[in-house]
């Protein structure tokens, strides 16, 4: 089977949404209702019911309609989750952040949403470059807020979301110098799953950003007991190195 591409994918959305934004005008009641309330009667065969046998058909045959839309929308909205999906493992990082914000619309409690809106979020800031050259850092400040409000936003859905856990302390450590904020956020992540080895080097990195060296040390150390990858080993013995350097030269 031919693999969809994002264009084609995209044109097939904007058609299904064009759709179903004629089917949602066409059930409900707007300036041409009585237009629709003749069309509905010609297709449906209700024009004005009195018995109760009649009424009762006529509200069968309209929740039917009304169902056609719901479950377009529900439709629409996983495939604008799809086609940012898409977008992002593309690199098209501003794509798909509008797609997603697209997809809250129909998913608003959706907690995998805000972690992609944050995600994405978060390189649309990094690759803000002041063209201009006027020192202006307004709009990568912008992203890196929706970035974070999205990551906890995310959490506030469901705290015990790693992958927004992580990211949120991402953010905090590497984008916001902010890294004893990312501390409980990383310290929750291991409880959760505690053989994260990223979420471990991350703690370390803001332990040791905070003059903690002791837990960071300890952190490297658990990474050495636990992880047979000789990189990540490797990375683990330099980092300790450092940090016990730091902590001697402030002794």
């Amino acid at each position: 089977m031919r693999e969809i591409s994002i264009r084609d994918f995209a044109r097939a959305l904007r058609r299904a949404m064009a759709c179903a934004v004629l089917f949602a005008s066409l059930a409900s009641c707007g300036p041409s209702a009585k237009y629709v309330r003749r069309m509905q009667a010609l297709e449906e065969g209700v024009d004005s019911p009195t018995t109760i046998e009649e009424l009762n058909d006529a509200i069968g045959k309209y929740q039917l309609r009304i169902e056609d839309v719901l479950n377009a929308d529900v439709r629409i909205g996983i495939w604008y989750k799809i086609l940012g999906t898409r977008y992002l493992d593309n690199g098209m990082y501003k794509k798909a952040l509008e797609t997603f914000r697209t997809a809250i619309e129909y998913y608003p409690t959706n907690q995998n949403l805000y972690y992609y809106v944050g995600v994405c979020a978060g390189y649309v800031a990094k690759a803000s470059l002041d063209f201009e050259a006027t020192g202006d850092e307004l709009t990568r400040r912008r992203y890196f807020d929706l970035a974070e409000s999205s990551y906890r936003r995310a959490l506030e859905l469901e705290p015990g979301y790693a992958r927004a856990l992580y990211g949120l302390a991402v953010l905090y450590v590497f984008e916001l110098n902010r890294p004893a904020e990312a501390i409980p956020y990383l310290e929750r992540l291991l409880e959760i799953e505690k053989r994260h080895l990223d979420g471990m080097f991350v703690l370390a990195r803001a332990y040791y950003s905070v003059g903690e060296y002791d837990a960071a040390v300890a952190l490297y150390d658990r990474v050495l007991s636990i992880s047979k990858d000789e990189k990540r080993r490797k990375e683990a013995e330099e980092n300790k190195k450092t940090v016990l350097d730091r902590a001697y030269a402030g002794n």
